[in-house]
């Protein structure tokens, strides 16, 4: 499973969306509704779901859509093989 299915899902849960609603380009704030909450809740299930990466996010700063959630997922995957 890919890391944006992954992340999409986690998504689609927690705010109550629709996948096609979560694509890369959508923003957290603007587009989906989510607060300062929705997003911790997030980030704190992602890293759950990819504990076993090591997955560590220490702040929602940068992360504006949902490709920069990914990417930002994908690099601490690759940094900590």
């Amino acid at each position: 499973m890919s890391t944006f299915v992954k992340i999409q899902e986690i998504i689609v849960d927690q705010l109550g969306k629709e996948e096609d609603e979560v694509q890369l380009t959508t923003n957290f704030r603007e587009e989906l509704e989510a607060d300062s909450l929705d997003l911790f809740q997030i980030l704190n299930d992602i890293e759950d779901a990819f504990e076993d990466d090591n997955v560590k996010i220490e702040t929602d700063e940068g992360l504006v859509t949902v490709q920069d959630l990914v990417t930002f997922v994908d690099n601490q995957i690759a940094n900590n093989k």
